[in-house]
């Protein structure tokens, strides 16, 4: 089987090579990989500023969609001829997280889903919905569960609520989607006008071009006649988090998301006291999460956007790609 694998850090040392196809232990599946998309942190993980100490070599990337072909001892799950995606985390099934459940991450702590086939457990596969193509399911193992954790579990989001979200990458364009399945406003931020206005076919409610407008949040404050929102689903990292947490309301929830910008200004935790805001690290979720997204998807016939399709031999320009920022919604790269 063909696969790419990280020998040393580095895009151009992306590495597409031959090697056996594997086989399934006991309780083990072996899943023919459709499609793989790709996250932020793909990128950061192969230029080794994720985990400089990962162990080399690694296939790369987390997310991946494909067809049970066969299936080792004891398998009850899942079946030969099922259309699976396997789980962000392998070992975090459900429940609280903890240090033994958030090992075991794709594409970090063990080998990840650029590969024509890959063994996976059976508890770390989930079926996709079916109105989904290979290419859509790929998208959703990390950014789909991260916006649904973010809006449902963490937000707690309902009709009539205000969510804000920056960019247009794979998680805020889940965010706004899911968002607007459950009858809340949105409000986005955006260097590109055509992206917000891409966006608002999706049913973003406002946007604002934060080059050009720089304080964005006092737009956030009078969007909301002053109260700011109840959810910022914050991706931008230190760069924007001063920002969002004058953007949300008191009481509000700050879902911590991103690692995209860097800042040299120290941390300002007077408003976080003063407006009683709720901050929440997000890492993605468990297999619970997922099956529970996975419902919502299928009952609303949600499609996942995404912006571009590589084939499997331009893994390196899937990145690249990725890293210029230019994308709107997911990147994927087709196996088949």
């Amino acid at each position: 089987m063909k696969l790419w694998r990280i020998p040393v850090f580095g895009i151009d040392k992306l590495e597409h090579m031959q090697a056996q196809e594997p086989k399934p232990g006991a309780g083990e599946v072996l899943v023919k990989v459709r499609a793989v998309s790709l996250n932020y942190r793909d990128l950061m993980v192969t230029l080794g500023r994720y985990n400089p100490k990962m162990a080399l070599p690694r296939i790369p990337l987390s997310d991946g969609a494909g067809e049970v072909v066969a299936t080792g001892e004891g398998v009850t799950r899942v079946k030969p001829g099922q259309r699976v995606a396997g789980i962000f985390m392998q070992n975090w099934l459900e429940g609280a997280p903890t240090a033994q459940k958030q090992h075991g991450a794709l594409g970090g702590d063990i080998d990840g889903m650029l590969a024509e086939y890959v063994v996976l457990h059976e508890n770390g596969v989930v079926v996709i919905p079916d109105h989904l193509s290979w290419e859509e399911a790929a998208t959703l193992p990390c950014a789909g569960v991260t916006a649904w954790n973010a809006l449902v579990h963490v937000g707690k989001i309902k009709t009539g609520d205000t969510v804000v979200i920056q960019g247009t990458g794979g998680v805020s364009i889940f965010a706004l989607q899911f968002a607007k399945a459950l009858g809340a406003r949105v409000l986005g931020t955006s260097s590109s006008d055509q992206k917000l206005e891409h966006a608002k076919k999706l049913g973003l409610d406002a946007g604002v071009n934060y080059k050009q407008i720089p304080d964005w949040p006092k737009w956030v404050l009078e969007q909301t006649d002053g109260e700011g929102a109840d959810l910022v689903v914050e991706v931008g990292g230190a760069g924007t988090f001063f920002q969002s947490l004058k953007a949300v309301r008191i009481g509000g929830t700050v879902a911590q998301i991103g690692v995209l910008s860097q800042t040299n200004e120290p941390l300002n935790i007077v408003p976080i006291l003063h407006k009683q805001i709720h901050i929440q690290g997000i890492y993605v979720g468990s297999r619970a999460h997922f099956l529970e997204m996975n419902r919502a998807i299928a009952q609303t016939a949600l499609k996942p956007v995404v912006d571009t399709m590589f084939p499997f031999d331009q893994a390196r320009e899937a990145l690249r790609y990725l890293e210029s920022g230019a994308h709107f919604g997911k990147l994927v790269i087709r196996i088949a």
